[in-house]
């Protein structure tokens, strides 16, 4: 097992360097935000991204100009991705914390490294939860029960990476919720198009989750923790554009179910070059791959921001035409 780097002040291993947090924020929250992971906002983004896409796919497919009240899921949805990707964490960490304790990486997490007792945790994780409950309150009555629903496979993925190989497939689950909950947000009910752009971020999650579950594949083999990066090993790339396919194909579908009955035809082709767009930055990361390279890994799962916020521009053109 590698040693685990030190972290001067408290800082995370894998945080980038002078955030915001390790240099703006009272020393007495920093402990809390980092178990939030507000000092990698790359989580946050992934979480908030398919809440976006269902808005923004749910407004064009209505051609309706968004109302004050779209903003607001629009802004909601930042604000309760941040607070629940915050609350998911601190639940995963304490969770895990006996397992992040003997990885290299996760070894300065705030609980294993001390800074944060469970108690203290646990007190963070309902103040989080309360707050993004909050929020959901504003929304209409489908669209709350969606959300209440949606701790279902929070609550279970820390446990899945012990007893499957697949535990990638119920992040996916919880990290692309949003798809449903912001097209339901818009529309009152849900519908094929918004299942199968949550089925296409599941397959994106496989994609980007498992470049990000090399960093601790030796680790992760020491210790009994599976993971899709484990169980594909050398065929990774084989599997990644597999999963890589699966995701354009669902969104596309998703595309063509949403805005071919509504006859515009400009809406429809500027939502299809956000699919197509997508899957040529994902074609990139897999050309650059190297699972053997962990600092890469973390730059390319990073890159996945970008990659998730093409289709979300593109979606939103399509409201404007």
């Amino acid at each position: 097992m590698t040693e685990a780097p030190e972290t001067p002040g408290g800082q995370v291993a894998d945080a980038v360097r002078g955030n915001w947090v390790d240099r703006l924020a009272p020393e007495a929250t920093r402990p809390y935000l980092r178990l939030s992971r507000a000092d990698r906002p790359i989580g946050t983004w992934l979480l908030l991204l398919p809440c976006w896409w269902g808005l923004a796919l749910a407004i064009a497919s209505s051609g309706r100009t968004p109302t004050l009240y779209d903003f607001w899921i629009a802004v909601g949805c930042a604000i309760g991705a941040f607070l629940m990707r915050g609350a998911g964490c601190t639940w995963n960490d304490i969770t895990d914390r006996d397992f992040d304790g003997a990885v290299a990486r996760t070894a300065s997490r705030p609980i294993p490294s001390g800074q944060v007792s469970v108690k203290g945790a646990m007190i963070w994780l309902v103040l989080q939860a309360l707050m993004a409950f909050g929020i959901l309150l504003t929304l209409n009555l489908p669209t709350i029960v969606l959300g209440i629903v949606s701790l279902v496979p929070v609550c279970i993925y820390p446990f899945a990476k012990r007893v499957t190989w697949w535990p990638q497939v119920f992040l996916g689950l919880a990290f692309n919720w949003g798809a449903l909950l912001a097209w339901t947000a818009h529309t009152g009910s849900l519908s094929l198009a918004p299942v199968l752009l949550y089925i296409a971020g599941i397959a994106w999650t496989l994609f980007y989750d498992t470049i990000y579950a090399h960093q601790d594949r030796e680790d992760d083999a020491l210790i009994g923790i599976k993971s899709t990066a484990r169980l594909f090993g050398e065929n990774t790339k084989s599997w990644l554009r597999g999963f890589m396919i699966a995701t354009l194909a669902l969104m596309g579908a998703a595309v063509l179910v949403a805005l071919v009955p509504g006859g515009n035809f400009l809406a429809l082709v500027a939502a299809l070059a956000g699919v197509w767009a997508m899957g040529w930055h994902l074609s990139w990361q897999l050309v650059r791959l190297d699972i053997d390279d962990a600092d890469l890994c973390l730059r390319l799962f990073r890159s996945n921001r970008d990659a998730g916020l093409i289709p979300a521009l593109f979606f939103a053109v399509a409201i404007l035409v």
